[in-house]
């Protein structure tokens, strides 16, 4: 056994038996917890998306978005169910949950349940043109911007 393979099992002990000690005190550290809570929420989300994708395809084949459709439709219904259910009805839902759903798990399942609690909101604040702008806006620039793509990488050489 030479010296850097003793060295880094001396090392990797020491850590083993410091590392218990050091991770609750790192977990309680709102700049660990909030990211972690998002990307568990994340992968959770997007897997979720990829099967169910693959599912409605091999069921319903590829001649409509089925799964995208149920995709967006059921984020935008967990996501009001859940916002509503975070801040008017449970109280005891810490950040790290609310960031793990909200943003992580529903964040990576569809980006269309944020666009649509985004118009709710503004609805619900009165911003009726804000609303309007953002809910038309986001839709027309987001597919012209999809056209846009296709060309640019069209052009790429």
């Amino acid at each position: 056994m030479g010296f850097g393979l003793k060295s880094l099992l001396e090392h990797s002990v020491q850590l083993i038996t410091i590392a218990p000690k050091l991770v609750p005190e790192v977990l309680q550290q709102p700049t660990i917890r909030n990211p972690i809570a998002v990307s568990l929420g994340a992968i959770a989300g997007a897997l979720s998306r990829y099967y169910l994708s693959l599912w409605f395809a091999q069921r319903f084949g590829t001649s409509f978005p089925y799964g995208t459709f149920f995709i967006n439709i059921s984020g935008c219904l967990a996501m009001g169910f859940f916002f509503t259910l975070a801040l008017e009805r449970v109280a005891i839902i810490s950040p790290e949950l609310r960031l793990l759903v909200a943003v992580g798990f529903l964040g990576a399942y569809t980006t269309f349940s944020t666009y649509a609690l985004d118009t709710v909101t503004l609805v619900d604040n009165r911003n009726f043109i804000v609303a309007g702008f953002y809910l038309a806006g986001s839709a027309i620039l987001g597919i012209i911007s999809i056209q846009l793509g296709v060309i640019l990488a069209r052009l790429w050489h």
